[in-house]
């Protein structure tokens, strides 16, 4: 959301940028600079695990070592410069027949005050695959515990038809917003202790297991390399707020209901995006 990506990121590329490196912190591209390595080969060359691991960077006002990070930034400075991904580990998914793709949208705390989770997208996928299933938080006083109350139910649908099937989810926004809204209004029947007990993280998934000649290990990035293909032209989690602000803000009923289906189409193909990479994995 920079102003400035498009300029930096393209000089960045060009010139190879130590910086560009994944798991390579700001503190470290600080102290490599400082050591006259500013590019990926530079990095190769000048340093194995044992020496980048001793390098000392900033972080805050102390002077600390890159330490354990150092092999993984190497392995990736080499993807990088390969082109090529490269398995360091056991992929391990969760072997069963159907599974719940997950994901939600949500308002950061800067936009509102309760930091509010507008969307529960959940749908099975498998041998016996369901239709996607959207909880939607109310445009009402009460809209934000409604959503909840629907995302528990939803679930414990699922529950009820398939037992404990795992809910695959992207990062840990999922896991962490639902533990803050049992503590904003509870889990009188213990279905988001039930979800949070089945919930398997992708993405940690696979950076223990795979490193990717990529800048990032958001999904957006590592679904293409799943082959995996969008309709919309228009998406992405900054796309969907401002959406979402724009149907509350709006009292237009037609162009709200146009604006919450756009926004429901792009969670159900975050949702396939998400098994996209399950099948590549």
């Amino acid at each position: 959301s920079c102003g400035f990506k498009e300029r930096c990121w393209t000089i960045a590329e060009k010139v190879k940028d130590v910086a560009l490196v994944y798991e390579l912190d700001q503190g470290t591209a600080i102290a490599l600079k400082q050591k006259g390595v500013t590019t990926i080969e530079e990095l190769l060359k000048q340093f194995d695990k044992e020496s980048l691991g001793e390098l000392r960077k900033p972080r805050g006002t102390k002077m600390v070592r890159v330490g354990s990070l150092a092999e993984r930034i190497l392995l990736q400075a080499e993807a990088l410069k390969t082109g090529e991904e490269k398995l360091i580990a056991p992929l391990n998914l969760p072997a069963a027949d159907n599974l719940v793709m997950f994901d939600l949208e949500g308002l950061p705390p800067q936009f509102d005050e309760l930091d509010k989770v507008y969307l529960w997208g959940m749908q099975v996928y498998g041998k016996r695959p369901g239709e996607f299933t959207a909880a939607l938080a109310g445009f009402g006083k009460e809209g934000d515990l409604e959503g909840w109350v629907q995302f528990l139910k939803n679930a414990d649908t699922l529950f009820n038809e398939y037992g404990d099937i795992h809910f695959i989810h992207w990062h840990h926004y999922e896991t962490t917003k639902i533990k803050s809204y049992v503590e904003r209004y509870g889990d009188q029947n213990g279905v988001a202790q039930r979800v949070l007990e089945n919930c398997v993280d992708l993405l940690k998934i696979t950076r223990e297991a795979l490193v990717l000649p990529e800048y990032s290990y958001s999904l957006k990035v590592v679904e293409k390399r799943a082959g995996f293909k969008r309709t919309m032209t228009d998406y992405g989690g900054d796309w969907s707020i401002v959406q979402y602000i724009r149907a509350v803000e709006t009292n237009d009923e037609h162009l709200r209901q146009r604006i919450m289906n756009d926004i429901l189409r792009y969670n159900e193909e975050d949702l396939r995006a998400t098994w996209a990479v399950f099948q590549w994995l």
